[in-house]
């Protein structure tokens, strides 16, 4: 008797457990909810109307027409945005991979003050992109810089990096690439710590060259550990907004504007074409959902294989 009245005691107990964790819990999957899930579904309503956040009217339905005037229209500049963001996402992700991954190499042997070296070379990653992009906007500056007088025979005559068309945005993938090199180096330091010491034994046994052991076990074994951080930054370059708004703001001319210095320009600076506006946001989220997808599918084949 005492058993079954255990037992009951128990059912009762974890009922009012289940439910003191779903009162707990309720309240916040309600603020995720209104946060998250309600702010994309009316976007994305938005996006086929014809509405301003400052006009008094009720939002016009124009089915297609945002997204025909973003991705069809002949005279339309958002090709020339995508065009740039393209051009800072695949120059600014591959450096980074090249660096990240030559001081990994670099520091995967423990040596007297790696330590220190390593936590001093993640600094920058740790800064706010809007503090760097002032930071190194200084550093640019032809007349008071040093990036001039460490790469010019005479600084006063050497390029105004931002201010010049070709070079701009070369700038900002300079920036970006000595912001987040550290994170590439940090995940491939992990996978480069992964890889079993007997691998590298039994390749020098059979005497395989230093390109052999980095082609066929190096390599390999940090891939995907790669392959994500590719993935990430590729995503945060498709965004890139804060970095670029400190260092150029989009000038000289449309160099250096991204897909999201137009989204906020036509969104907020005197024009507040909100529909317009979310339907290029949601071009921007399909095209990093197929990059992702594409990266996610590459990593699933090299855990198959």
């Amino acid at each position: 008797m005492s058993h079954v009245n255990t037992q009951a005691f128990s059912g009762r107990r974890h009922l009012s457990d289940g439910r003191i964790a779903t009162f707990f819990i309720m309240p916040t999957l309600v603020l995720l909810i209104l946060m998250n899930v309600f702010p994309l579904f009316y976007s994305l309503y938005l996006s086929f109307t014809d509405y301003s956040v400052i006009a008094n009217e009720s939002p016009e339905w124009i089915a297609l027409d945002n997204f025909e005037k973003i991705l069809t229209t002949e005279r339309s500049r958002y090709w020339h945005n995508f065009t740039v963001t393209g051009q800072y996402a695949v120059f600014s992700v591959g450096l980074q991979v090249i660096v990240g991954f030559s001081l990994a190499l670099l520091l995967r042997e423990k040596f007297k003050g790696s330590g220190i070296i390593t936590t001093l070379i993640l600094i920058p990653m740790m800064l706010s992109p809007v503090v760097v992009g002032l930071f190194w906007k200084l550093i640019f500056d032809p007349s008071k810089g040093i990036f001039n007088h460490i790469i010019y025979m005479n600084p006063t005559a050497g390029d105004q990096w931002l201010a010049n068309s070709t070079l701009a945005l070369w700038a900002i993938i300079i920036v970006d690439v000595w912001m987040w090199s550290p994170f590439v180096m940090l995940l491939c330091l992990s996978g480069l710590g992964a890889i079993p010491d007997y691998l590298y034994e039994a390749a020098a046994i059979d005497r395989a060259s230093s390109w052999f052991q980095f082609r066929r076990i190096t390599l390999p074994q940090v891939m995907p550990l790669l392959t994500i951080a590719i993935l990430f930054r590729t995503i945060e370059a498709f965004k890139a907004f804060d970095l670029v708004m400190g260092l150029t703001g989009g000038t000289p001319g449309d160099a250096t504007e991204t897909v999201s210095v137009r989204l906020y320009r036509e969104a907020f600076l005197g024009k507040f074409k909100t529909g317009e506006s979310s339907a290029l946001a949601y071009v921007v989220l399909i095209i990093i959902i197929a990059v992702s997808n594409l990266y996610i599918r590459s990593l699933n084949r090299m855990r198959e294989g």
